[in-house]
């Protein structure tokens, strides 16, 4: 073979080289596109969904948590469902799927130990009473609410609010009888509001949300009750490590601001 062949033929082996690597890059970029886009719509990315079942005196704040948690940690969707904490904790029983729960008592979460795991304390609360605006009945303490003629209404026994209204009456020997019995704080303030109740026992938080339809009367501290506010992550949610961070932030200076600015306690 002649050195002059031998040239030529290597430069055309060269050249088919470089039109087999320049045809093989486009390839390989859209294998690439599509094996990102089956990650993505795979579920295997980052994006993270999280239902938080809240206690119902958590409702606003949590809306404005919920915001803000999002907003810093794109990719992680926060869906907030409120509810008494006894129905929250049936429905851990009965296996709805969720990722973290906040009761608004210990008692409520200490019986979901097989459920939950390690809770942490995020806020305290405490009782005051609702009256209708201007406070027409002249409602001044938790013994005026023995009065026959007052249309009162409570939570529930088995409601934490309920419960921590039952204690405050009775260490006040104050006997009342009820108009109705409300499966959660939100329903006790939203008698009130609509007039059917001249007034109500909830947490100040809730009585804050609607100063524009009602009033508040203290109770003092040495008769009142503190309530505490547990969150946990569910040992059955598929999203542990977002759950848990959620949690944690929970406690972080800035969701406790928020806290703060609703009317919550410190833990």
């Amino acid at each position: 073979m002649s050195p002059k062949y031998s040239a030529r033929t290597v430069r055309r082996t060269a050249a088919a080289a470089v039109v087999t690597a320049a045809l093989l890059v486009p390839l390989a970029a859209c294998g690439s596109d599509d094996d990102s886009d089956g990650k993505k719509e795979g579920g295997s990315g980052k994006d993270v969904k999280l239902t938080v079942l809240a206690a119902s005196s958590l409702t606003d704040v949590f809306a404005t948590a919920e915001k803000t948690y999002e907003k810093e940690h794109p990719g992680t969707g926060i869906t907030v469902s409120a509810a008494g904490s006894q129905e929250l904790a049936a429905q851990v029983k009965q296996g709805s799927p969720a990722d973290v729960l906040v009761t608004a008592d210990t008692k409520t979460m200490d019986g979901l130990k097989g459920e939950t795991n390690k809770p942490d304390i995020i806020a305290k609360n405490r009782l005051v009473i609702a009256t209708r605006e201007g406070n027409p009945q002249k409602v001044a303490s938790l013994k005026d609410l023995s009065d026959s003629k007052l249309k009162v209404v409570l939570a529930d026994d088995t409601v934490p609010v309920g419960r921590y209204s039952k204690q405050v009456l009775d260490a006040q020997k104050v006997s009342v009888q009820p108009v109705s019995k409300e499966a959660n704080v939100r329903s006790v303030l939203s008698k009130v509001e609509l007039g059917e109740a001249d007034a109500g026992i909830v947490y100040k938080t809730d009585a804050a949300t609607a100063t524009d339809k009602v009033d508040a009367v203290d109770i003092p501290d040495a008769q009142n009750a503190v309530a505490s506010y547990p969150a946990a992550t569910l040992k059955g949610s598929k999203n542990g490590d977002a759950a848990a961070a959620f949690v944690k932030w929970l406690s972080t200076p800035e969701a406790q601001k928020i806290l703060r600015d609703a009317g919550f306690q410190k833990p």
